[in-house]
């Protein structure tokens, strides 16, 4: 499918395949509605949703770029890693990422019992059933279970009423219930990305406040820097817009949406943030001189 070069893309899209509340079908046709002329699937260390998205993209007459948002960590903070044109084929590839699912996992039962020790009536149940409403059509490999679902599920119990406050008291980093586990350096999410013959960008580096770990990354190999987010405001969009400038490295953007959980959106709506469809010829083009 060609890809015309005046259109917008949201680079930065999630699906039931992993914390997402809407099918990769369905996401790609919510972003054909929104006159979007691509859309990246992301899901969190899975990329079971991309073949469904590819489908129906080629389906509607829209350019689906296969993608992944690898989870890794450094200087004590979460850091993500977009990948893009992976080989998902590749069997070293899909073990690296069944390998960061594991860690997830784990992580996911730890927080559980976090949350019980501090009297909150919650069983790993309750999380596993807010999953299972909206992941049955993304089918039972590879799904990516992740402190959404757990913040969903203390709605349900009526432990909290949003999902900010969820995450404000109980799931983000330094709050009463976060649990770390050892993960993948960033830097080592970038050369996996490679090995797979991926595309590689830092995901929302406003939201780590650590400018010299990101120009570090960079250095290490990253492709491309995420410089349109949700959470970023103009003064960082042209801060990053200059590292990638300086640096010669793609300059990507999407809204990181997740859908609505109590009719309040997750990041941003879908085609919120975008770049120009050209963006995707530039991360091609990566692919190829790498």
């Amino acid at each position: 499918m060609a890809l015309a070069t005046d259109g917008r893309a949201d680079l930065h899209a999630h699906t039931t395949a992993s914390d997402g509340m809407y099918a990769p079908a369905e996401v790609v046709r919510k972003a054909f509605a929104a006159g979007l002329q691509a859309v990246a699937i992301t899901d969190h260390d899975t990329v079971t949703g991309v073949e469904e998205a590819l489908r129906e993209g080629e389906r509607i007459g829209m350019t689906v770029v296969p993608g992944v948002e690898i989870s890794s960590y450094a200087d004590g903070t979460d850091i993500h890693v977009l990948g893009y044109y992976t080989d998902n084929a590749d069997g070293l590839w899909q073990q690296r990422l069944e390998s960061l699912r594991g860690v997830r996992a784990n992580r996911n039962t730890l927080i559980v019992h976090k949350l019980q020790s501090l009297g909150i009536p919650i069983e790993w149940e309750d999380v596993l059933a807010v999953a299972s409403a909206k992941q049955t059509e993304a089918g039972g490999k590879g799904k990516s279970i992740g402190r959404p679902h757990i913040a969903e599920a203390l709605i349900r119990q009526g432990v909290v009423t949003t999902m900010a406050e969820a995450f404000d008291k109980y799931l983000a980093s330094g709050a009463a219930a976060y649990v770390e586990l050892p993960r993948v350096h960033p830097a080592e999410a970038i050369g996996w990305i490679k090995d797979a013959g991926g595309v590689s960008v830092i995901a929302h580096p406003g939201l780590y406040g650590k400018d010299g770990l990101v120009e570090e990354l960079i250095r290490s190999g990253a492709d491309g820097i995420e410089v349109y987010h949700p959470d970023h405001g103009f003064a960082e969009e042209e801060r990053y817009n200059e590292i990638a400038r300086r640096h010669g490295i793609v300059a990507t953007g999407g809204s990181d949406y997740h859908g609505e959980r109590q009719g309040v959106g997750y990041h941003g709506e879908l085609g919120s943030r975008t770049v120009p469809a050209s963006a995707v010829l530039d991360l091609m083009r990566s692919r190829r001189n790498a």
